[in-house]
């Protein structure tokens, strides 16, 4: 999957692309942007900019599949061209690589028609990339599954299916919104071990969850699964997500169910979709089972997928409060992580989920579930940092967190790092979260 399009030596004449710390030209994410002037529709980030795919459509600048899959992405939505898969997505990345490099035959052409293709992302307001029509929110970050385990079942962490199912719960797609949406802080029941029966309000344990975001492309009959060799072929890219938690409702009402309104409120992604085919460099392969741990079961379990399934992405969280704005410091960093600690695939994930009949369809979003390092720094929750609220951080403002307080801003900001290969990045999933009502 590593080809021309992943050179380290390609530059663009888009000045800002040229060692830009998230969307060089190697990278080519795909969005949804609107400007003043009209309606919103498909585009990809180059450097600071904005390609506009239905400009370029109309100065003819692509043919062949890659004008098919141009057509499919220049929409409001990005679900025409995830129906479409891996071809046209490379088709389309090619010509794209070729329209913007600075050595590209259509150089002269395209600069010349720049005011008309290229408004800067600053100027553009930035949509959902696709129409999600589900959302499954799964659980494959197993120190999270730890550490959240461990303040419950000090013994007993891991319940027994942990190891043999890719946990997960269906969401709620109607409350998913891009990077920037306000939070507003979520009300329900609470009943701490304090109080003898349950009472209604806002939420005082108001948490962020980092994780990636799946978004799947061609989808599969109703009653027909999708085999693990072929998971991968129904992914169409990656995003940030940030699966806001309310703990103290979640606490009380999740059994004997799962997950219902301390998770629905909002779920935060951020607007860009990296392809499949921009994080080809940064795979690598799923880290061993540690001793003792059963193999994944047959239908979980393909060579390939083993040998490159996981993604060396860093991630980070960062914590800007009112007290760090006032004094004019910088959002604090409360953790480094990376995906490749995901104790299942990508793959593996769209596999089970339809491994009993399930149709997924082009839209549909995954989340991978919180991912955190196995050591501290690296944890992907206050829950997890604050130790349950036990354990509050200090701020360089001299404010304290155990959870999360109004006027609170999370950032989670995500990067490729390889030798030989030009870093790229997801983005930022960006939130403020504002007084319940």
């Amino acid at each position: 999957m590593i080809d021309e399009t992943h050179s380290p030596a390609r530059r663009s004449w888009v000045a800002s692309a040229n060692e830009h710390a998230d969307f060089p030209i190697q990278n080519l994410p795909l969005c949804v942007f609107a400007t003043r002037e009209g309606a919103a529709r498909g585009g990809v980030a180059i450097g600071d900019e904005v390609f506009d795919l239905a400009a370029a459509l109309e100065l003819g600048l692509f043919d062949g599949l890659a004008a098919r899959a141009a057509e499919a992405a220049c929409g409001g939505t990005l679900n025409p061209l995830f129906a479409l898969g891996r071809e046209a997505r490379v088709a389309l990345r090619r010509r794209l690589g070729d329209i913007l490099d600075a050595d590209g035959r259509d150089r002269a052409k395209v600069e010349a028609l720049r005011s008309r293709l290229i408004p800067r992302a600053d100027d553009c307001r930035l949509e959902l990339p696709a129409a999600i029509g589900d959302y499954t929110d799964f659980f494959a970050g197993i120190h999270h599954a730890t550490n959240a385990g461990k303040l419950f079942r000090p013994d007993n962490p891991l319940l027994p299916n942990y190891k043999y199912v890719p946990i997960g719960y269906h969401g709620r797609a109607s409350s998913i919104a891009v990077s920037g949406a306000t939070l507003r802080r979520p009300s329900g029941q609470r009943k701490p071990s304090t109080e003898t029966v349950p009472s209604f309000g806002p939420s005082r344990s108001l948490d962020y969850e980092l994780e990636l975001g799946v978004w799947i492309g061609p989808g599969n009959e109703l009653g027909i699964p999708v085999a693990i060799a072929d998971a991968a072929s129904h992914i169409a890219g990656f995003c940030l997500l940030n699966d806001w938690s309310a703990r103290d409702i979640q606490a009380w009402e999740y059994q004997p169910l799962g997950p219902f309104l301390g998770k629905s409120f909002l779920t935060t992604i951020s607007p860009w979709v990296v392809t499949p085919e921009a994080l080809a460099p940064f795979r690598m392969a799923q880290a061993p089972r540690p001793a003792g741990d059963p193999a994944p079961l047959p239908y979980l379990l393909d060579a390939a997928d083993q040998a490159a399934g996981a993604l060396d992405i860093e991630l980070e969280v960062f914590l800007l409060t009112p007290g760090l704005q006032a004094k004019g410091l910088a959002p604090q960093r409360l953790s480094v992580g990376n995906a490749r600690h995901l104790y299942w695939t990508v793959a593996q994930l769209v596999t089970h989920h339809s491994s009993g009949g399930c149709n997924l369809r082009a839209g549909d979003l995954f989340g991978t579930g919180t991912i955190s390092a196995p050591e501290d720094g690296g944890l992907g929750s206050l829950l997890e940092i604050s130790a349950g609220g036990r354990r509050p951080i200090e701020l360089p403002s001299g404010e304290t967190r155990r959870f999360l307080e109004d006027g609170d801003t999370v950032v989670m900001r995500a990067r490729c790092r390889r030798q030989g290969f030009a870093t790229i990045g997801l983005g930022e999933c960006r939130g403020t979260i504002a007084p319940a009502i």
